[in-house]
């Protein structure tokens, strides 16, 4: 009875963690995800648009919509680096994330633009955008991990 408790209560902090990574990632993930949307709308403009009829910055409800899709791909991200990089001092493992996360996500979005053949250029920048940002994703949670404010997974 003793060991099932203690099993119980260490997959429960374990979930914990877990939550906490993905927390982690969800805010990272969305502050370079609106700045990168600033970015993208000052810098090139003339591309983006003739993309959207409202401007960036400004919240309309397509641009609320992808910024909780970004908060939810940066906590998704998040749990899951935490579980793929464990204890480990494996760099393939930490950019295999990271590349794995950001070509689907930008992958997607030039899939989406080979509609648009003439305006290729502001979707090839957003899937290079969607590999910074889980980098930059990653870069924190690396620096979380080191000052113990999330534990990494324990797989022993």
């Amino acid at each position: 009875m003793k060991q099932t408790y203690n099993t119980e209560l260490e997959l429960e902090l374990e979930r914990l963690e877990s939550v906490k990574a993905g927390a982690v990632g969800a805010l990272s993930f969305s502050a370079v995800f609106i700045l990168a949307a600033i970015f993208n709308d000052l810098l090139f403009e003339e591309y983006f648009s003739k993309l959207y009829s409202v401007s960036i910055i400004t919240l309309n409800w397509q641009w609320l919509i992808s910024a909780g899709i970004a908060g939810f791909s940066g906590f998704l991200f998040g749990v899951t680096y935490r579980y793929i990089i464990r204890k480990d001092q494996n760099p393939h493992l930490k950019t295999g994330a990271v590349m794995a996360f950001g070509l689907v996500r930008g992958l997607t979005q030039v899939d989406v633009g080979l509609n648009f053949p003439l305006l290729i250029l502001p979707f090839a920048l957003l899937a290079l955008e969607s590999i910074l940002e889980f980098a930059v994703t990653a870069f924190i949670l690396d620096s979380t991990i080191r000052l113990s404010w999330v534990k990494p997974f324990n797989q022993g």
